[in-house]
């Protein structure tokens, strides 16, 4: 029989160790930016056929690897053209990450309470639906990727 201790907590462990999600988040998110750089997805097919656009609509997704490459080419009015809501989420998404970063870095863990994750859940999907929606009405096509 092996004793063996209980596993540290968040702020025992040693700042580099904490550090190792973060930096590997940043690190294939900039894997994956070059990647969209090196293979334009802008041309047609080159990342593969979208199964929601070979049904005939948008899903809130369509135009996000464009709008990546764009971000990426610093160009802000061709990645809104080609997916808004992503282009729009970025701030959002931007402070979860450094929230976290944050975190991780200081060794004290933020905990969103319960009510604010499901309030930002229900408030994520309700928006996605209706871009969804919006996007694929006459009306909306310049929503369109």
């Amino acid at each position: 029989m092996t004793l063996t201790a209980p596993p540290a907590r968040a702020s025992e462990q040693p700042r580099w160790r904490r550090m190792v999600p973060p930096v590997a988040v940043a690190g294939g998110l900039a894997a994956a930016t070059l990647a969209l750089h090196l293979r334009d997805p802008h041309d047609r097919g080159s990342w593969g056929m979208c199964p929601t656009a070979a049904m005939g609509f948008s899903c809130p997704g369509c135009g996000g690897l464009r709008a990546v490459n764009d971000l990426g080419n610093l160009e802000l009015g061709a990645a809104a053209s080609s997916n808004l809501l992503f282009v729009l989420s970025l701030p959002f998404i931007a402070w979860v990450f450094l929230r976290w970063t944050r975190g991780r870095w200081t060794g004290r863990r933020w905990e969103p309470s319960d009510r604010s994750l499901a309030v930002a859940g229900i408030t994520v999907g309700v928006l996605m639906v209706v871009f969804t929606v919006v996007r694929n009405l006459p009306a909306g096509a310049w929503l369109a990727p």
